[in-house]
């Protein structure tokens, strides 16, 4: 099986599910300098494993007819330039396993920089500290555009933190959003159980007893 956290994708290449073929395409395009999307995944109706599936830059396709032609009131740069850049995988039934039937590597378009590689889509993320420094700034009142200024000028510009305003935003209108469903206390759990069931560990649930007086 291949190791997804590095290598350089070619045919024959065996994963032991899609999942672990997607994140060996995200380790390569933030070592590379281009951002990936999903493509597509057929999934079978008969036992509902996926059968074949295609991963992407995400400067494939063009943009959609019409949102080049009007007038907008901010300019948006074009994106897509129809880059062929690609890894498709196909389920082989015998072995169980998804192998890359076909691999395109080269792109039309320029690549991102080692130093703005971490701010591409698909790399940026916010580490457990940051998360805590985010949660303390809004609970102090400082608005997330002032607290991001501040953020960057920790680490010496916004080219070097992880994340960008709008992440932050994302972040915490999720963590609204999920105390709203199960409450301060039960939101806590829920990001802690979350962050056991990413990194592959066993969550434990421990139900409480009621001792009778």
């Amino acid at each position: 099986m291949a190791e997804f956290e590095k290598g350089t994708p070619r045919v024959g290449l065996r994963f032991r599910i899609p999942d672990e073929a997607w994140k060996f395409w995200v380790a390569y395009g933030g070592c590379t300098g281009f951002d990936v999307r999903k493509r597509y995944a057929n999934v079978s109706s008969y036992d509902g494993k996926v059968t074949s599936a295609r991963f992407v830059c995400s400067n494939e396709g063009h943009r959609r007819k019409g949102q080049t032609n009007n007038v907008t009131k901010c300019f948006r740069a074009e994106t897509k330039t129809d880059c062929k850049a690609r890894m498709s995988l196909m389920l082989n039934r015998g072995s169980d396993d998804y192998e890359v039937s076909d691999v395109v590597l080269e792109h039309n378009h320029l690549l991102h920089l080692p130093e703005t590689r971490h701010l591409m889509a698909t790399q940026r993320k916010i580490s457990e500290i940051q998360a805590f420094e985010i949660e303390a700034a809004d609970d102090s009142g400082i608005r997330p555009k002032d607290a991001h200024e501040m953020a960057a000028r920790q680490v010496g510009g916004l080219f070097n933190l992880s994340y960008t305003c709008r992440d932050r935003k994302n972040y915490l209108r999720t963590k609204r959003q999920r105390e709203l469903v199960f409450g301060q206390a039960g939101s806590m759990l829920k990001y802690f159980h979350d962050k056991i069931a990413e990194k592959g560990g066993e969550v434990k649930k421990f139900k409480k007893e009621e001792k009778l007086a």
